[in-house]
């Protein structure tokens, strides 16, 4: 149990990552950046699915990092910086550093 949980919070630190990172590649996405992100979901979706079929696979493939990131998107931006803060130290989210900066740059394009 203790695995599923550590690997469902992986995929939301990377759900959250990928729903709009910093516009560099760094460990630590950008808060405000995400926070006031105007990409929907089917935008992230796509740049993701455009950029790193892999990962996209790993979200669209598990059924809470879809749905953490569904809901993300859809929040208003205080309740964003509220979720951001629950996965901005999981270390899972720092291997797509190059990911995110990829998927936040041309997320706006889909």
């Amino acid at each position: 149990m203790k695995l599923k949980m550590r690997m469902a919070a992986g995929l939301g630190g990377l759900a959250l990552a990928l729903a709009a990172g910093s516009g560099i590649a760094s460990a630590q996405p950008d808060v405000n950046a995400i926070a006031n992100s105007t990409c929907t979901y089917p935008q992230v979706i796509a740049a993701l699915n455009a950029q790193s079929p892999d990962a996209a696979a790993k979200i669209t493939g598990n059924p809470l990092a879809t749905a953490w990131l569904q809901q993300l998107v859809a929040s208003p931006p205080d309740q964003r910086r509220a979720m951001i803060a629950q996965y901005q130290n999981v270390p899972e989210v720092q291997e797509y550093s190059g990911v995110i900066s990829g998927v936040t740059n041309t997320c706006k394009n889909y």
